[in-house]
């Protein structure tokens, strides 16, 4: 079975082009998050009214 012919890409050629004179990207630096996992997910709902009310007759 024959291989297809590849077809040119100019953004492929450009971008090849470009890591030969500049070299590769660096990879992507992952920052850490400034909250924790449950403070945040804590802070993505916001109390209702009942609930605060049921809060404060309890205390």
């Amino acid at each position: 079975m024959k291989r297809r012919p590849k077809i040119f890409s100019v953004t492929k050629a450009v971008k090849r082009n470009a890591r030969d004179r500049v070299g590769t990207p660096r990879p992507e630096k992952v920052l850490p998050d400034e909250k924790s996992k449950a403070e945040h997910r804590a802070a993505k709902h916001k109390v209702t009214l009942p609930k605060l009310l049921h809060q404060t007759e309890r205390d």
